[in-house]
């Protein structure tokens, strides 16, 4: 398993949310960045922890996580485990007083709760070197003007628009 951070959330060319993962430095793989695909929902998640920001009320994964803390639970760690077809698999760690749990999860939503927890994020060695791209390859500052645009978007988006 390698050791990453969040690089950033980016806007593909179609509009189509990705989060971006980086291995630690000194770590292999380094000098590649894996994409993943998310949904706007999380993307907003993870910026909105990423940034060290609140929403208004709280996000689902703000209650996981109070749920966790009113558990004693914890997110010791998110893995991304695998590739296939496509799809990216996670798994999250959780410490309980009964034990440690190893929940299967979208990776989008582990990464999410690993944020919010300071917790390890590890990618399997085998899906960066099948889903990796060169860093230099992510033009972040390309995307710059769509990552303002979806900050704004945040700064003015209201609970009630993420009602059914």
């Amino acid at each position: 398993m390698i050791r990453v951070h969040v690089l950033g959330v980016a806007l593909d060319a179609s509009g189509q949310h990705i989060v971006l993962l980086e291995p630690l430095e000194g770590e292999a793989g380094e000098g590649r960045v894996l994409p993943i695909w998310i949904g706007s929902q999380e993307a907003t998640s993870i910026v909105i922890a990423v940034e060290g920001a609140r929403a208004p009320r709280p996000l689902s994964h703000d209650l996981i996580t109070t749920l966790f803390e009113a558990l004693d639970a914890r997110v010791e760690r998110v893995e991304v485990t695998r590739l296939d077809e496509g799809t990216f698999y996670a798994e999250l760690t959780i410490v309980t007083p009964t034990g440690t749990q190893v929940l299967d999860s979208r990776p989008s939503d582990a990464i999410a709760l690993a944020v919010r927890a300071d917790a390890q994020l590890l990618v399997a060695e085998e899906v960066l070197d099948e889903a990796g791209v060169p860093a230099d390859m992510v033009d972040l500052a390309r995307d710059e003007e769509k990552l303002d645009e979806f900050r704004k978007f945040l700064d003015t988006v209201d609970p009630e628009d993420f009602e059914g």
